[in-house]
């Protein structure tokens, strides 16, 4: 059991410097590259906006989709030198707590400017309800998924304004981000792997709650992925063979996918307060093709945290998912009523 364990470390220890030998000097190359060929991007940009323009009265994106990817780029290069920096002072990474410090710092800064340059790019309007329900831990936060920048909300609202640090159940995919992969992993979060052992997977997800304090909480996104119709369908499709009763609700959600019971269900059991993390306005982002469309340009995002007793959840495994059905169906009604 014991050699068996070593080598599994040593193989994710292997797998984890062969990732990163490749995704930060891409980050790194990817960016001087894109530096360099600023005055070519910026023409060319302008010249498909307007022509945008003239055949459609589209709003102009190509420039604000090459700007927000520049921008992107350069706050992750300055992560990377930072996170360099927190190893140095470390001493070369022996002091974990101190890298731990650096990183949860890092992760605020990382997200705050990515959501300055949407909301900037975009020319979003923002309003937010419910940020004094968010306080105090500990606290299970659960998200609303819709977009490719939804990501970033938990971080400027939960941590940034109500000043809760988050443990993350992420899915694997997004250690190709040499950021999250580094600061992510020096962090206590946990990167799902959604090929993987579903029942170790809820037992990681559900061990983030271990000694959460009253300035914490753990956050997760119970759909899973990003709403669309495709995925909506395919969704149902799959509830409709295993549970006839989830998928009668499930049909009726129109804006929301329906939500994944295993480690949300899970994270239940712990009968800590629930925030409810809904949000609308974001879904012309949900993918590049939607971006592209521009009906993002001026949009309207709304934000609405809602906090729940966590004694008051049903006991029972049935009982929490039919709790969590309740709470989406409610998202979805406040997302449809906007």
């Amino acid at each position: 059991g014991i050699r068996r364990d070593s080598i599994s470390s040593l193989s994710a220890r292997s797998s984890r410097n062969l990732r990163r030998i490749r995704t930060i000097p891409t980050h790194v190359l990817l960016f001087l590259v894109v530096t360099a060929l600023t005055p070519v991007w910026l023409v060319v940009g302008l010249l498909v906006d307007v022509v945008r323009w003239i055949t459609g009265r589209h709003h102009g994106m190509a420039v604000r989709m090459f700007a927000f990817g520049w921008w992107y780029l350069l706050i992750g290069t300055v992560c990377l030198t930072r996170i360099l920096g927190h190893w140095l002072v470390a001493g070369f990474g022996r002091n974990k707590a101190s890298m731990r410090e650096g990183s949860y710092r890092l992760q605020e800064w990382w997200a705050r400017m990515l959501f300055a340059a949407v909301v900037r790019i975009f020319r979003l309007t923002v309003s937010v309800e419910g940020l004094d329900q968010i306080a105090p831990g500990p606290i299970i936060v659960m998200m609303r998924h819709a977009s490719i920048v939804d990501t970033l909300l938990p971080n400027v609202f939960v941590t940034g304004k109500a000043r809760i640090r988050l443990r993350y159940v992420l899915k694997k995919e997004l250690l190709a981000d040499p950021t999250l992969d580094i600061a992510g992993n020096r962090l206590i979060n946990h990167f799902v792997d959604r090929q993987g052992d579903s029942i170790a997977e809820v037992k990681a997800v559900v061990a983030l709650l271990d000694d959460v304090t009253d300035r914490e909480g753990v956050l997760i996104y119970p759909e899973g992925t990003r709403f669309t119709e495709e995925r909506r369908d395919k969704v149902l499709a799959g509830l409709g063979d295993r549970d006839t009763g989830l998928a009668e609700r499930a049909r009726r959600l129109r804006r929301v996918l329906p939500p994944r019971p295993g480690g949300s269900a899970a994270l239940l059991e712990s009968a800590f307060d629930v925030v409810i993390a809904a949000h609308t306005g974001l879904e012309p982002l949900a993918t590049i093709p939607d971006a592209w469309s521009g009906r993002i340009v001026g949009s309207h995002l709304r934000i609405r945290f809602q906090r729940f007793d966590g004694s008051a959840i049903p006991q029972t495994r049935r009982g929490r998912v039919d709790w969590l059905f309740d709470r989406w169906e409610e998202v979805d009604a406040w997302i449809v009523g906007t």
